[in-house]
């Protein structure tokens, strides 16, 4: 079974404005609310690809009520752990050609609450399969990545990444299946320049280094740029189509879910990385998740390349 984690879920409010002004009243045309996290993402991402999870993590209050209630809806399994607090509310404001993010913290979560989801996780085994992603909520700390990556390797199930915490280094002994940093991730990963680390020779090298600390396979995403994938004998790349971005927050995430359900569903390396890299376009040209249906036509803009040692 796939199982995906999110620790600090949240209540995504989406709102339109034409222009969005302070200190004056600001009246939307449009505005949704969706259940979000990264790893829940994937769980909505994996079952309109007709693939089952079960999303566990945190939540509290009427605002884990309704993201529990909305995956249910989906017929997504879930198996939370149940807190004190009010689970956060997001909010995502798009005025003009300009985009507005408001994150909040979310509820502190005790150390015994903590310890429930590690007994959860601790009952996976080698069939299953887990994606821990996102940010960590208040009174948890990055030492939890840790102990799950540790777990992976006791329990032998297969673990997915996708944490911008630098305890990911931490795990990497541990050989998790497969991380996705972000350009810009990856280079704060290895010290690097953000603004200086941005060209496909730097980014291949630097995700090289995560390989030989232990991880099996990498994703690094690149926004418009599309996406870079290796592994100890495949060097892939893909470029972004071309579209209106409306809203960026959950590209990677469905950018992951996909790549891994392509491969769960039959396709290899090459199309799986084309298709997901597609389904990221798509998700950043909606206010939401990505129904996946335009994927077809995103997928004759994409240019894949396979990237031989003398290219680099």
């Amino acid at each position: 079974m796939i199982y995906t984690c999110t620790m600090n879920p949240a209540i995504d409010l989406f709102s339109e404005f034409d222009t969005f002004k302070p200190f004056v009243v600001n009246r939307s045309h449009y505005e949704d609310y969706q259940a979000n996290g990264k790893a829940i993402n994937i769980s909505f991402i994996l079952k309109k690809m007709g693939i089952d999870s079960v999303a566990t993590g945190f939540i509290g209050g009427f605002t884990g009520e309704f993201i529990e209630s909305s995956l249910k809806e989906k017929n997504i399994t879930t198996a939370f752990i149940h807190v004190e607090g009010i689970t956060r509310i997001n909010t995502f404001i798009r005025a003009g050609n300009k985009e507005y993010k408001a994150v909040n913290h979310g509820p502190e979560i005790s150390k015994a609450s903590q310890q429930k989801l590690l007994e959860l996780i601790s009952g996976l085994g080698a069939r299953d399969s887990l994606f821990v992603s996102g940010s960590l909520p208040r009174n948890v700390d990055d030492t939890i990545l840790v102990e799950i990556a540790r777990l992976s390797k006791q329990r032998g199930f297969s673990l997915v990444l996708d944490v911008s915490s630098k305890a990911l280094l931490k795990c990497l002994p541990y050989s998790p299946s497969l991380i996705k940093p972000s350009d810009e991730e990856l280079a704060a990963f290895l010290n690097a320049n953000p603004a200086s680390f941005s060209s496909e020779s730097e980014i291949i090298e630097g995700a090289k280094e995560l390989l030989k600390m232990g991880a099996r396979r990498i994703i690094v995403s690149r926004g418009s740029k599309g996406a870079i994938y290796l592994d100890e004998k495949h060097l892939l790349s893909t470029s972004a189509p071309k579209g209106e971005v409306v809203n960026t927050a959950c590209a990677g995430d469905t950018l992951l879910a996909a790549f891994v359900g392509s491969q769960i569903k039959g396709k290899n390396l090459a199309e799986a990385l084309a298709y997901a890299t597609a389904a990221a376009s798509s998700t950043a040209f909606t206010s939401g998740l990505s129904d996946l249906k335009d994927i077809p036509l995103l997928l004759r803009q994409i240019v894949l390349k396979n990237i031989t040692e003398s290219e680099v």
